[in-house]
């Protein structure tokens, strides 16, 4: 049982399991303390009243709503297909390509196609806002979080002398992380991003005390080839040295590009080139590979598998353990490059609705690797 300010009572009659009574006075609070009271607790309601979808007595809850649609995105096939796969598996993923190719215009529509949320995760969110002072408003939307590459250490990741605030990276939490111009980010932010990237959590230390938020985000990262952008371009001439290209890359270590599991480099957009799927049906797609992989007994994403989990559920036929075993040879893949094919092959797979992952299932996901 809790006490709060009358005005709060909707806000907190949402979460579950506790009965709340509002009061307008402290005598009305020191009366209920009394048993003087004889007010009811305020009804129990869930967080949020959206169109939802149950799987085993969890509802999982969305928005009929896409403000930006992937009908506006021209061509660009490849890249949407990994948005696609990147959406339905919580995968990071980063795209390579030359200004005006469409790679921010995707990552913005990416949030529209995110599987739907549980109530758990609607309050997650919520919780995490009121902690910095947010009006939570209980929408099952996932957050889409895009600092500038000029952003500071503490606000990406929060801080703050008497208090930790909440920076870019805990806002992100359930939702997505997007760093456009990704190599011009300070080498500091893009380094300290590996922890939340592994761990799904950030930890900010202060003088008097540690503390640790949740930050279970999709990062999404967009960046040009060169440093003048000009390198993928067949209508452009690039005036970057190889020196120049290779120092440019080179902001992004090899221990960050190992938690990025797509890699798409996208070329120019043809004046020819047609939409092809809207968001609508694209999000359709990411429901249903949703479904299937909570009917088997799947808690988490496919991107956040553990090892174990990986053995339970990434079940491979001969033919797609024979090539990831060729494609470890051949392409020198570590321990956990290898994991990250399994789980990407797993997302593919639940795409087609087929439970054991096939040889097209591991050969897709090989061709989004880093090269």
């Amino acid at each position: 049982k809790a006490i709060v300010p009358h005005e709060s009572l909707h806000k907190v009659c949402k979460i579950p399991n506790i009965e709340f009574y509002g009061v307008k006075t402290l005598q009305e609070a020191i009366d209920l303390l009394k048993n003087k009271d004889t007010s009811s607790p305020a009804s129990q309601q869930s967080a949020v009243e959206y169109p939802f979808y149950e799987i085993d007595g969890e509802k999982y809850f969305y928005i009929k709503e896409y403000a930006e649609d992937f009908l506006d995105v021209k061509g660009q096939e490849v890249a949407k297909r990994a948005a696609l796969i990147a959406a339905a598996g919580f995968h990071n993923i980063v795209y390579e390509g030359s200004p005006g190719c469409g790679k921010s215009m995707i990552a913005k529509r990416l949030r529209y196609i995110l599987p739907p949320m549980s109530n758990d995760e609607v309050l997650d969110v919520a919780k995490l806002h009121a902690l910095d002072f947010r009006e939570p408003d209980f929408k099952p939307h996932r957050t889409f979080r895009s600092p500038h590459h000029s952003s500071t250490l503490a606000s990406v990741f929060g801080g703050g002398s008497h208090r930790a605030q909440i920076g870019e990276v805990g806002l992100a939490h359930r939702g997505i992380l997007f760093f456009d111009e990704l190599p011009h980010f300070s080498r500091n932010v893009l380094e300290a991003l590996r922890e939340p990237m592994q761990d799904n959590k950030i930890r900010i230390s202060r003088v008097n005390a540690k503390v640790e938020y949740p930050a279970d985000f999709l990062f999404i990262g967009a960046m040009n080839p060169c440093p003048c952008g000009n390198l993928l371009d067949e209508n452009k001439e690039c005036r970057c040295s190889e020196l120049e290209i290779k120092k440019y890359k080179n902001r992004l270590s090899d221990p960050f590009l190992d938690r990025v599991d797509l890699n798409v480099v996208m070329q120019n957009v043809n004046a020819d080139d047609r939409a092809s799927l809207s968001s609508k049906e694209m999000h359709k797609m990411v429901v249903e590979a949703h479904i299937f992989a909570k009917r088997r007994g799947q808690a988490a994403f496919n991107a956040k598998l553990s090892d174990a989990e990986i053995e339970k559920f990434c079940l491979m036929d001969e033919e797609a353990n024979a090539v990831l075993a060729i494609a470890i040879g051949r392409f020198a893949l570590s321990f956990r490059s290898i994991k990250k094919v399994q789980k990407v092959s797993r997302t593919i797979a639940d795409l087609d609705a087929s439970e054991i992952i096939m040889k097209k299932h591991i050969l897709e996901a090989l061709s989004y690797r880093r090269r």
